[in-house]
Parts: structure tokens; C-alpha cells; sequence
């Protein structure tokens, strides 16, 4: 995770927890399917302020550690979830003894990641036969309305990632397996502009292009008719990845 983009996000940690929708139930478990049913040692890498980990600690008997390199999103993520330890890290240098896991997960996060350095440091720590995880929440831009939002603030690092072609993983991990789930958010103007506000392009902006990204979503917002407390389906598609450690 060596971009500094990826490094922003704590300033903007209240709307990046308000404004970041959750990952469907179906899609993790997905992810999780190859360990036994009794293997859950799991460490959410890049975990933020644990839009993940809530999901992963609904796993039965789960041991959950979450691993960030922004302390601002750590602290976030404590106080939502409680009893979970939290270590400033990054996939290319995880804070964890080796072999001493059964999956490690990744949301929203496998794109600042150097994939030769992150597969081996993932393979380290991950005991044979182990799960690397990954999975993008990615906004359905089949929808001309969700298009036209993107376009306003800007296509994200994940976004294009994915468009190219998705994540790539290197050596002890093996092949990936993908699946996708389609789903909608009933979604309000502000948290809206706060899921904006969570963007690395928009947190490290100039002030003005801040106030052109508002100004051109309210009018988007205008016309669909969005005030107040009133909410639109805004259609996500869920794309998870999964990959064993040879």
C-alpha cells in the first residue's frame, strides 16, 4: 500500500464509515468457503474503519485481527467494534508471526497494493492451504444516473483496476476464483456526498474542485428529485475474489 492516496482516508474517517456501504453477508462467506470449520485465525489488511471486519466477526468462532496503515481509521473502526486488536500495517509488511493464519482479507484495499511484494508477504503469514480474500463493493454504472455520478467525482484506482481486468496475485498464492453479486443501497443526498468525501480524489482536491464536485452532484441530485431525508436505489455490484496459498 505504498500510494499516499492510500494513506488519506483517516481525514475523512466519519464519512468514509457513514457514507461506505457494507458487504453483502453471501459474498464473504463466498470468500471464506475453503477453510475448515474450524479455521477462522482471520486478519482484515487495509481494514479502515472495519466495514469488513463487522461482517467477518459474524463468523462462528472467528479470530479477527485488523491491520491498517492509518491510525485515524484504526481508531474508528475500535470504537465500532469493539475487542477486535487493530495494528498499523500494510500488506507488504504485516505485523503478524508467520503461518499464523487461516485467510487474510482484503476490501476495498488490494488495488494499493504492489501484488509481487503483498502475495509473498500474504504467503508468509498464512499457514498451507490458507484463503487471500478480496473484494470491491463497485458501483453499477449501467445505470446512467450512477455513470453520470462517476463522472463527476472521478473514477477511483479499484474502479479502473477492475475495468482492466481485476486484481492480479503472485507466488506461494495460487489462481484466483471471482464471483459477483448484484444489490441495492436505498441511499440519501448526504450520505451520498459523504460516500464522495471518502474518495482519495476528492479528500486530497483542491478546495475548489471540492466545491465543483458538490455543486455538480446537487444538480445530478436535483433532478432525480433527492431531498431531504428521501432515498434512491443506488445499484452496486459485489466482485470477490479468491486465492489459496499453494
Amino acid at each position: 500500500m505504498s500510494d499516499g492516496l492510500s494513506r488519506s482516508f483517516g481525514a475523512e474517517a466519519h464519512n468514509y464509515e457513514l457514507g461506505r456501504p457494507d458487504y453483502p453477508f453471501a459474498a464473504v462467506a463466498w470468500m471464506l468457503e475453503p477453510l475448515p470449520a474450524n479455521s477462522h485465525r482471520i486478519a482484515d489488511v487495509g481494514a479502515g474503519t472495519g466495514k469488513l471486519t463487522r461482517v467477518l466477526a459474524k463468523a462462528p468462532d472467528a479470530e479477527i485481527v485488523a491491520v491498517d496503515p492509518d491510525a485515524a481509521m484504526l481508531a474508528t473502526l475500535r470504537g465500532a467494534i469493539p475487542g477486535v486488536p487493530t495494528f498499523v500495517g500494510t500488506a507488504e509488511r504485516l505485523p503478524l508471526p508467520d503461518a499464523s493464519l487461516d485467510a487474510v482479507v482484503l476490501g476495498q484495499a488490494w488495488h494499493w497494493v504492489d501484488p509481487v511484494r503483498g502475495s509473498a508477504e500474504v504467503g508468509r503469514v498464512l499457514r498451507e492451504g490458507g484463503v487471500l480474500g478480496l473484494i470491491w463493493n463497485i458501483r453499477d454504472e449501467r445505470v446512467d444516473w450512477v455513470r453520470r455520478l462517476t463522472e463527476i467525482m472521478h473514477g477511483s484506482h479499484a474502479e479502473v483496476m477492475l475495468a482492466r481486468g481485476g486484481p492480479e496475485v503472485a507466488p506461494p498464492m495460487g489462481p484466483l476464483e471471482e464471483q459477483s453479486w448484484e444489490w441495492v443501497r436505498p441511499i440519501t443526498r448526504d450520505l451520498l456526498h459523504r460516500m464522495a468525501s471518502s474518495r482519495s480524489y476528492v479528500i486530497t482536491a483542491p478546495d475548489e474542485e471540492k466545491q465543483r464536485i458538490r455543486q455538480d452532484m446537487d444538480a445530478l441530485f436535483d433532478e432525480l428529485g433527492l431531498e431531504g431525508d428521501a432515498t434512491v436505489d443506488l445499484p452496486y455490484v459485489t466482485r470477490a475474489f479468491r486465492s489459496l496459498k499453494a
